[in-house]
């Protein structure tokens, strides 16, 4: 019988790269596994992804994130433990995959097919990794304790710390991992968009929207918690922080993506990125609403957490400046009272509740929404778009706003105001001005 070869890193981790003696990778190693093996997409590969795309991103997700936890482990064990694999857990067992499937039919929409497909999986895995970076820590700067029922991350971290570190600096080294692994999130999101194959062009034009998204997303968590602090209430502010920290990344930035890929021409790209900016914008005032009046067992996470943080929600907005044309005084002295208060009781959360329905603000925001949806989808209607993936876009930017299609547009008595064009015009690239 032959002799086994002997091995001529004998210092190879078990899925890794060759170790120094001392353990460290070697020059060079990490290029030796960089690039994640090609997707195999046959004839019928369409078919099944247009059935379930978000299934089809979570495979590919799964295949992704064990290499890298592997890698992590390889590097150093309790980092892969501890930060790697509780990035990689967190993203699996993420939402609906909502802003991989705008990549996907905003593609199938402007044309793309087989050859493209990869690609569009791959950015769509990419923004559920930024979309993890984004939550993990959001979660921090909010204190918040739980996410899609379960606790945040940095509160589970101190957890498994409990017995060995004191409370105060368990909890200071919960948030410090939780940083770091969004941190982790988000390099791996960019490793895969610059993993992608595509024609020079494409690939300047993704790297473009990518590179202006993730900027757009720090520039609206930095609005969002400089308002918390300052106590911002103007109306145009807070859909200004709305649609740089939310709405863009969520729906508009995604279908400009899609679009990219699929070599679309500037008109169709310009109408599905004014149907995002409309479409987003509603995302977010959706998910002001949800925050205040959903159910816990539906959301994952408490009731009120936007009220007890003192963000300046337009919905909160639009409550503050009805009391003060209507000269409500005990509206004003609720929300004055309640707004960024940690402590809250959910006695007084309801006091917020019966003020944001009483001063008109819940039906205005509800209005508010219908009215950006309407104009979304004559957007989306103007364009030149393949019909399947049109219909696709439709129910999804529906959902996405938590409106019925072919509901009309909701009352228009009650108002801010702000025309719906004012919403719009954010200063952000793109979309409608």
């Amino acid at each position: 019988m032959a002799k086994k070869a002997p091995d001529p890193h004998p210092m190879r981790p078990a899925g890794g790269f060759p170790l120094f003696a001392d353990g460290l990778p070697a020059p060079g190693a990490p290029e030796e596994v960089s690039r994640a093996p090609r997707l195999r997409l046959d004839g019928d590969a369409l078919a099944d992804i247009d059935a379930d795309v978000s299934a089809a991103v979570g495979r590919l997700l799964d295949d992704l994130l064990g290499q890298r936890v592997e890698r992590a482990a390889a590097l150093d064990p309790v980092f892969g433990h501890d930060v790697a694999e509780r990035v990689a857990a967190f993203t699996r067992k993420g939402g609906k995959r909502m802003r991989a499937r705008f990549v996907w039919w905003a593609l199938r929409a402007c044309g793309g097919g087989l050859r493209e497909a990869e690609s569009a999986l791959r950015v769509g895995a990419a923004l559920e990794l930024i979309q993890t970076c984004a939550l993990v820590h959001d979660d921090v700067m909010d204190g918040s304790r739980m996410r899609r029922g379960r606790p945040v991350l940095h509160a589970d971290v101190a957890a498994q710390y409990a017995g060995a570190v004191a409370p105060e600096p368990g909890r200071r080294f919960g948030e410090a991992a939780a940083i770091l692994a969004g941190d982790l999130a988000l390099a791996w999101a960019d490793d895969t968009v610059a993993a992608i194959e595509v024609a020079p062009d494409t690939a300047r034009r993704v790297r473009d929207l990518w590179s202006t998204m993730r900027t757009e997303m720090v520039a609206g968590q930095y609005l969002d918690i400089q308002g918390q602090v300052t106590s911002s209430v103007s109306l145009a502010r807070a859909i200004r922080a709305a649609c740089l920290k939310s709405a863009l990344y969520s729906v508009e930035r995604p279908l400009a993506l899609g679009a990219a890929l699929a070599g679309a021409d500037a008109a169709r790209t310009a109408a599905l990125c004014s149907a995002g900016r409309c479409v987003g914008i509603a995302f977010q005032l959706r998910d002001d609403l949800t925050d205040v009046f959903g159910d816990p067992l539906r959301t994952g996470k408490p009731t009120g957490g936007d009220i007890r943080a003192g963000k300046p929600t337009y919905l909160t907005a639009v409550a503050r400046a009805r009391a003060e044309a209507t000269a409500d005084r005990r509206a004003l002295a609720v929300l004055r009272r309640s707004l960024g208060r940690a402590d809250l009781c959910d006695g007084r959360l309801a006091e917020v509740r019966d003020v944001l329905v009483t001063t008109g603000a819940r039906d205005i925001v509800e209005a508010k929404i219908d009215r950006l949806v309407a104009q979304g989808m004559r957007h989306l209607d103007s364009a030149a778009l393949e019909q399947h993936g049109r219909r696709r876009l439709r129910d999804l930017l529906h959902a996405a706003a938590g409106t019925t299609p072919g509901s009309p547009p909701g009352p228009s008595g009650a108002d801010d105001g702000t025309p719906v064009a004012a919403l719009l015009a954010v200063g952000a690239e793109g979309g409608v001005r």
